[in-house]
């Protein structure tokens, strides 16, 4: 292990930990957590959130950040889902399109687009998977043609989260078609209001609905290419690999594993039966060790290292062990817990039926594999 946190650190923790306890905060959570496949507005906590500092804490604070590290961010996302806040819109907002702004964006960009999302006001998504192009982003085939000083953009994203609910798509396009599988992309910061944006619900068994995005034509301001145009491959590589920390995964499998303790023990901890000691007391370990893989890659984006090796390894990890956990304990609650509908039998009921994607999303379990294996034989071959 080579984290640990300082007493400032903890402070900061327990400051966190106690505001989000609070009761205004607790009841906004509930009102945003979704079941039963009903999926509420979360936009009101987090306006709720921004007003208490609490959203972008790593953030300069000339973008409507508090300037603490990337540790405290870290610290306040373990905190926001051991809350009970639904973590999607932090995710994907803040986590992955904010922080790719801080690191690829143009200043203007920056003023324009971050300060609104620090405050809660204004929400994202991602527009990279097509219905053809899903974990090889090679095969994306939405284009984006020069129009004067800007862009129009035709295309189709799907298997977007919270995209109803959104203002802004982070979506890669092809601006130079033929130029090769991974050559000719770049990426834009696309108005979901805009004419010409459709967005649908893709049917679906989660609690969070998947979305298609259908581009006719879009008008997309030169202003907003993110990044030098035709560039995009690289730039998706160091974006995918800031969405890969694992950490997300790591709380959702630590949430689920609680869940499952409390529907176990109903405030008696010895009901626990025997038989299932020894496979809790796995669960726990592999938790720890999880906790650290996603750590370290936090560690290292902290330090402006990003090693796309360590992400996979954390989110292959992660993953699996949350999907794992959610499949064990799908049985668990008893039929009077079921008939009483009791709050950890709703958490592990969502939990089974959103377990199945979170091998599949932000790349498939395959794909991690392959990029472990493809850096094994780099150093088998002495590169």
């Amino acid at each position: 292990m080579r984290f640990g946190f300082t007493e400032d650190q903890e402070r900061f923790r327990a400051d966190v930990r106690k505001t989000l306890r609070s009761a205004e905060v607790q009841a906004a959570a509930a009102a945003a957590t979704g079941a039963f496949g009903v999926e509420p507005d979360a936009r009101p906590l987090y306006r709720l959130l921004g007003e208490l500092g609490l959203l972008t804490v790593h953030w300069p604070v000339e973008y409507g950040g508090r300037g603490r590290s990337l540790t405290d961010a870290a610290i306040v996302a373990e905190e926001l889902v051991r809350a009970g806040v639904p973590d999607t819109f932090h995710v994907n907002t803040v986590q992955i399109v904010g922080q790719f702004l801080l690191m690829a964006g143009s200043e203007e960009q920056k003023q324009r687009y971050l300060p609104p999302i620090a405050r809660g006001e204004s929400f994202a998504s991602v527009l990279y998977t097509e219905p053809d192009a899903g974990s090889d982003l090679g095969g994306l085939r939405a284009v984006a043609e020069a129009d004067g000083d800007g862009y129009r953009i035709t295309g189709t994203k799907v298997f977007s989260l919270k995209t109803r609910f959104v203002d802004l798509g982070l979506c890669a396009a092809r601006t130079t078609p033929g130029a090769g599988k991974y050559q000719g992309i770049s990426l834009f910061l696309v108005d979901m209001r805009a004419p010409g944006v459709t967005v649908s619900m893709i049917p679906g068994i989660g609690d969070e609905h998947f979305h298609r995005v259908d581009l006719d034509a879009v008008a997309v301001p030169g202003a907003n290419l993110l990044g030098p145009r035709d560039e995009g491959w690289p730039l998706l590589n160091e974006a995918l690999a800031i969405e890969r920390t694992g950490l997300d995964y790591y709380l959702k499998a630590e949430h689920w594993l609680d869940a499952a303790l409390e529907a176990l023990v109903e405030g008696e901890p010895e009901a626990v039966p025997g038989g299932l000691l020894e496979q809790i007391g796995r669960w726990h370990g592999a938790l720890a060790a999880d906790h650290v893989l996603a750590w370290e890659v936090l560690t290292g984006i902290a330090a402006d290292r990003v090693d796309q090796v360590a992400t996979a390894v954390a989110k292959y990890h992660s993953s699996e062990l949350a999907q794992s956990i959610a499949v064990w304990a799908a049985d668990i609650p008893n039929p009077e817990q079921r008939a009483n509908r009791t709050g950890a039998t709703v958490t592990l009921e969502s939990a089974y039926r959103e377990a199945p994607g979170l091998t599949l999303s932000a790349g498939t379990s395959e794909v991690m594999l392959q990029i472990m294996a493809a850096s094994f034989d780099s150093i088998g071959q002495g590169d």
